[in-house]
């Protein structure tokens, strides 16, 4: 009787110890930060989701992207796009300094702690570009076609 105990108590335990991890995320994640209200000023595809024209609330998210050939992992990161409270889509977006989003971009950006959206040209992608941090954040999106 007392090794049916015994093991009981085990079981137990171990089960306390499962439900602990699996309400306890595992590795440090932060949580998504808000980057500010974004407009998308017409249907686009983001991630290879319709994400309809509307203001949404832009988040950046803790996970980085795979660089590409010339990038540090530190110029992109994951974006999710947040509407009524709900992530509706999500994009990479390029990180870029002050400096360095003058070379990239033409004319002005907008004001520290704003947004902007631009029709580029050829009027296949839209630019949302963020100014929030002292960062400059840039998101593509292919205007979907109808």
């Amino acid at each position: 009787m007392r090794s049916v105990v015994r093991v009981l108590g085990s079981i137990a335990a171990g089960a306390a110890v499962i439900a602990l991890l699996g309400e306890t995320p595992l590795g440090a994640q932060s949580a998504a930060q808000t980057l500010g209200s974004v407009r998308v000023i017409q249907k686009v595809m983001a991630n290879g989701q319709a994400l309809a024209a509307g203001t949404y609330t832009l988040r950046l998210l803790p996970d980085q992207v795979s660089p590409v050939v010339g990038q540090t992992p530190a110029e992109s990161q994951w974006v999710e796009f947040v509407s009524g409270g709900k992530v509706v889509g999500k994009e990479v977006a390029t990180i870029l300094s002050g400096p360095e989003a003058k070379k990239v971009t033409k004319g002005s950006g907008p004001a520290a702690g704003e947004s902007k959206t631009q029709l580029l040209k050829g009027n296949d992608y839209i630019r949302i570009w963020v100014n929030h941090g002292g960062k400059n954040y840039l998101v593509h999106l292919a205007v979907a076609k109808s």
